[in-house]
């Protein structure tokens, strides 16, 4: 078990009926149950499909007024 890549949860943990993803970490259930023991390059693959996902569903950050990112302030 590594801890040099940091999880990407920021403690608002809701998944979304339509896309299956967290609505603050952008992970799938999947991704978040095995994060603990996944080791860094597993972790690496699941941070780029986060970062990638992120860009789709909150192109313009917090601005967009989307349902994702729940620590935006509104």
């Amino acid at each position: 078990m590594s801890q040099a890549l940091s999880s990407p949860c920021i403690n608002v943990c809701r998944i979304d009926d339509d896309s299956g993803l967290c609505l603050g970490c952008f992970r799938t259930i999947e991704e978040i149950a095995v994060w603990s023991r996944a080791a860094d390059p597993q972790r690496l693959q699941i941070l780029l499909a986060v970062e990638r996902r992120r860009v789709d569903h909150d192109p313009h950050g917090c601005a967009s007024g989307g349902e994702f990112r729940g620590d935006c302030e509104r």
